[in-house]
């Protein structure tokens, strides 16, 4: 099989307009942060509805700035999900914090907010919680994760956080755009509940600057601050210093971080931006091709949209529930998949069954038995905007051959 024939698990829609926009940035001799990082900032806010946003390097980047705008501290807990990628949890760890893993629901993959609820009234009245040591601090924060750009349950989570006093921080990695309809019966975005929001611009991203991310907010404190920390702790503009209206002259005001992102990849981001809701509009429909084709299969099941939700399909995510036809297992189907030249993963070996939560933790295989079962059934499906509909259709013929269903 020639490479030119293998469907690719991610790629990119980079069009003229990027492609241009970064010639541009390259010719201007202006390649670090400056007005096309201003202006992908500008246009992001604008498009999630908030005031402000603040443009880094990466999603990681975005919720490490965002945990410690919000003030965490050692030894203090922070509710995450079993089920995400490490970045949400190795945050935490950052200020030698606690992660407090959460199991899912099995119907969307997200934080299961009842658990969460039952784990804050065991902390509340001293009870012993798995994986949190004893001497701890408070919880200061929630982060939930949209799986695979499924919305959370984000009233649940606020009213959580509204009752303990804490903060809000989404992991928007997987959405953008994605919708939720709220208690009145609104359509809100994903990334305007939280206090902070964090998005990642990833290559297999729904818009990608290549490497990158934001955090949204409306409370100007915490944008400043993260602006600030996202370069060093320079107390003012830094990328001004040395454009015609600026001065050498600067000030630390804190120990921060290495985290801006530079003009070349904000001048893809704004051309990205442009475009997200055509490629969301192709990826809901790749997702609707998907199900009509893999549907009525006993031993697969297709994901499904949650009622009063609207998925980013970032990512389609089938489980193999029953016995395959084929009798091959998860993995042997991964391999056989990449046989017939189509490229798949899995998202993602839950939190606690990596070795780094099993020894600081404490954590055994068993513990959170949904996550668990989730991961041991997953496969990620290609999904893209570029996605013709021919390569669906392989996809769809080489996951019905891999199981034995001809």
């Amino acid at each position: 099989m020639n490479n030119s024939d293998f469907i690719k698990f991610f790629k990119p829609s980079i069009g003229q307009e990027e492609i241009n926009e970064v010639v541009e940035c390259l010719k201007s001799g202006w390649l670090t942060t400056g007005a096309r990082a201003k202006q992908f900032e500008s246009d992001f806010a604008q498009y999630m509805g908030v005031k402000h946003a603040v443009a880094v390097n990466s999603c990681t980047a975005a919720l490490h700035l965002a945990l410690e705008a919000v003030g965490l501290q050692e030894n203090e807990l922070v509710l995450v999900p079993d089920l995400t990628f490490a970045a949400t949890a190795e945050v935490v760890r950052y200020f030698n914090a606690i992660p407090v893993l959460v199991d899912s629901n099995e119907n969307d993959f997200c934080m299961n907010m009842e658990e969460a609820a039952d784990i804050l009234e065991r902390i509340a009245a001293g009870k012993k919680v798995n994986g949190v040591p004893e001497g701890h601090g408070k919880v200061r924060a929630i982060i939930p994760m949209h799986y695979a750009g499924q919305a959370a349950n984000l009233v649940k989570c606020r009213k959580l956080c509204d009752k303990y006093d804490l903060f809000m921080v989404e992991d928007c990695a997987h959405t953008c755009p994605g919708y939720y309809l709220d208690e009145e019966g609104k359509w809100r975005m994903t990334g305007s509940t939280g206090d902070i929001a964090c998005f990642s611009f990833y290559a297999n991203k729904t818009i990608t600057t290549g490497e990158g991310g934001m955090a949204i907010t409306n409370n100007e404190n915490w944008a400043s601050r993260m602006r600030v920390m996202s370069l060093h702790g320079i107390s003012k503009d830094a990328w001004k210093r040395f454009d015609k209206s600026g001065s050498w002259y600067y000030e630390i005001s804190a120990p921060g971080f290495k985290y801006n992102m530079p003009d070349t990849a904000a001048a893809i981001g704004i051309h990205q931006l442009k475009k997200s809701d055509i490629f969301w509009e192709r990826r809901r429909s790749v997702a609707k091709k998907f199900t009509e084709k893999l549907s009525g299969l006993s031993w697969l099941l297709t994901p499904s949209e949650m009622p009063g939700r609207k998925h980013s399909w970032l990512m389609y995510v089938i489980r193999l529930t029953g016995a395959l036809p084929s009798g091959l297992l998860r993995n042997d189907f991964i391999e056989k998949l990449k046989e017939k030249g189509i490229g798949s993963s899995v998202h993602y070996m839950p939190l606690h069954m990596h070795p780094y939560y099993i020894e600081k933790y404490g954590f055994h295989k068993n513990d959170f038995p949904i996550a668990r079962k989730l991961f041991e059934e997953m496969v990620s499906l290609p999904l893209y905007a570029e996605l013709s509909d021919d390569e669906i259709d392989r996809i769809c013929l080489a996951v019905r051959e891999a199981g034995g269903a001809f």
